[in-house]
């Protein structure tokens, strides 16, 4: 790292807590994964002993889009000077997200430069200070593939991802450089597992990504993901974890798409064992069905969890998916998901913009009904599926 370079960095994250300081301090968690992989990891070997690794849960929840108007709004209100802070607003979810040995989030937003300017839809461009927020959720990694990925470019890209290092949110999705694209988020449980994510968009909508760039932002194509999903297994994860955005807006079943890449995935095996672990989608802007798959867990979409004002009310509904992991019972064998469960939420849209549990709020009862109806739709409870707290 250049003496430049270390300064950027520096004046960054001093920035990044503008309108972040009294009367909300950024809280001290528990101790956080490393998201270092082991020397052999890094060789590249098999992962052939999982003897000593410990059972760990991890959460992954749905769209972050910072700059809808009332949200970028409420985040200026809730700044205690100047600048934006999003952590009041994600506070209601944060006991659920930080207490998880490992959290997923995906960022449906390029992030601008201090100064602005913030948009929304079309083209939108965000405040660095959510990376400081969702950091302080909890989080420790963020899906950034989206078809919002190019709205501001390549610039726009390496904003985006410069802010979530200088924070320590691990990511993947887009990159700055081959090598950087070519690796996933390799994350390690406090029990010692050893988790990729891997994450693909359908598209880029407006930005195209650059032909001498193809590294900018990952497409989702099956061969592709298959592809990195070994690769990861021979860096040493012990699970993999998809995140797609993909399906139709709106629309709260997976279309046809989704189903054939989701079976196709989840039926990807080397040596008897599967590929891929979990999938956990995004881009509906609503919470679609739950569904196990050839013995794989697959989330056809998570629902956002931040957004405004939506062109339909269930485009504020939402779920945090917790699944529980196990070692193998012998070498070589997947681990395997004990317990499963899905948390309903709610982006509550008032005079200031909160996001709601309502697993544990006790209010909106009819939604988490109505969000529930479709996350079983497809015969998850069956599968052990349970609403979570």
């Amino acid at each position: 790292m250049s003496a430049y370079t270390r300064y950027a960095a520096a004046a960054l994250l001093a920035a990044l807590a503008v309108g972040c300081t009294s009367p909300h301090p950024v809280p001290r968690p528990a101790p956080r994964p490393t998201p270092e992989p082991t020397p052999r990891a890094h060789a590249g070997a098999p992962v052939t002993e999982d003897a000593g690794r410990q059972p760990f849960t991890l959460v992954a929840a749905g769209s972050v889009l910072p700059s809808d108007p009332e949200v970028l709004a409420t985040a200026r209100r809730d700044a205690p000077h100047d600048g934006y802070d999003y952590r009041p607003i994600l506070k209601g979810v944060r006991p659920v997200i930080s207490s998880a040995d490992l959290a997923l989030c995906h960022l449906d937003a390029p992030l601008g430069p201090l100064g602005g300017p913030f948009t929304g839809h079309p083209v939108l461009q965000a405040p660095p200070q959510i990376a400081t927020a969702l950091k302080a959720t909890g989080y420790d990694s963020c899906a950034t593939a989206s078809h919002h990925a190019l709205d501001r470019g390549v610039p726009g890209v390496q904003r985006t991802l410069e802010a979530l290092d200088t924070v320590g949110l691990r990511h993947t999705g887009s990159a700055r450089d081959a090598a950087e694209g070519a690796r996933p988020a390799l994350l390690r449980a406090p029990g010692g597992a050893r988790v990729a994510q891997l994450a693909y968009t359908y598209g880029t909508g407006g930005g195209r990504r650059p032909a001498y760039a193809p590294w900018t932002v990952n497409l989702l194509d099956e061969k592709r993901i298959i592809k990195d999903a070994r690769a990861a297994r021979r860096d040493g994860a012990d699970v993999v974890v998809v995140s797609p955005y993909w399906g139709t807006e709106y629309r709260t079943a997976p279309d046809a798409r989704q189903i054939r890449l989701a079976r196709a995935l989840t039926a990807s095996e080397t040596a008897g064992r599967p590929d891929i672990d979990l999938i956990v989608g995004t881009r509906a802007h609503t919470p679609q069905p739950y569904e196990k798959v050839n013995g794989t867990w697959v989330v056809y979409g998570l629902g956002d969890q931040l957004s405004g004002v939506t062109k339909k009310p269930r485009g504020n509904w939402g779920t945090i998916a917790r699944f529980r992991f196990a070692p193998p019972h012998r070498a070589g064998q997947r681990w395997r998901v004990t317990t499963a469960e899905y948390l309903p939420q709610l982006v509550e849209q008032g005079k200031r913009v909160r996001v709601r549990n309502l697993a544990t709020s006790g209010r909106h009862d009819r939604i988490g009904t109505s969000v529930g109806t479709v996350v079983l739709s497809r015969g998850a409870a069956a599968d052990g599926l349970k609403r979570g707290r």
